[in-house]
């Protein structure tokens, strides 16, 4: 069965192919199918904006559509940046700029615990809807460390250990990842037959 990639996002979908790489089923990407309009996330969470992409990519395809919607939250800093995390510190910014922000309204704070979350939607063509999530908690570094993974990953300390997603390698990342996570509870919501909710 084909299904359709929402993301854009190369990180994404290499992570989205490896996890799901055991079913059979083929995750063909936007650019794969010649998709170039930009959906608006309007959603006030996750899930709603993760349904938003899922529907818009269905809708133009003809295809199932799976998205997602992820974002690290700050417990310092009240949940930010939470939904905004693609666009953290103004839409000019870009990569390594977005965590360097991030450090910077760190600065002074004792209390750095954070997790990064994910929703994963899939719509399908008939209106069903099938979602999961996923967490990671850990800690905001002091200083970017790693080359790997993307986003925030060079700052977010993993649970009580000392290292950052970035320094993880893809493998490891995968099994403990907030994405990992809501990928895997999303592969079980696939198996379990009549399980799919309703939009």
């Amino acid at each position: 069965m084909k299904f359709a990639l929402a993301t854009a996002n190369p990180g994404k979908i290499r992570e989205i192919r490896e996890i799901l790489s055991g079913f059979d089923i083929e995750l063909v990407s936007r650019e794969d199918l010649g998709l170039c309009f930009d959906v608006e996330e309007t959603g006030s969470t996750f899930y709603e904006n993760a349904l938003i992409k899922a529907k818009a990519i269905s809708e133009a395809t003809g295809l199932p559509a799976i998205a997602d919607d992820s974002g690290i939250v700050v417990d310092a800093l009240g949940g930010e940046p939470g939904l905004y995390s693609s666009t953290y510190g103004g839409e000019g910014l870009e990569g390594s700029e977005r965590y360097l922000y991030l450090l910077e309204k760190m600065k002074n704070k004792r209390q750095r615990s954070a997790k990064y979350v994910c929703t994963i939607v899939c719509a399908y063509p008939d209106g069903s809807i099938i979602s999961a999530e996923g967490e990671c908690h850990g800690h905001i570094a002091e200083a970017p460390r790693g080359s790997g993974g993307f986003g925030y990953d060079p700052v977010f300390l993993v649970g009580d250990t000392d290292a950052t997603m970035a320094e993880l390698s893809q493998e490891e990342k995968n099994k403990i990842s907030h994405r990992g996570a809501a990928l895997r509870n999303f592969a079980k919501r696939l198996r379990e037959e009549g399980k799919s909710e309703r939009a």
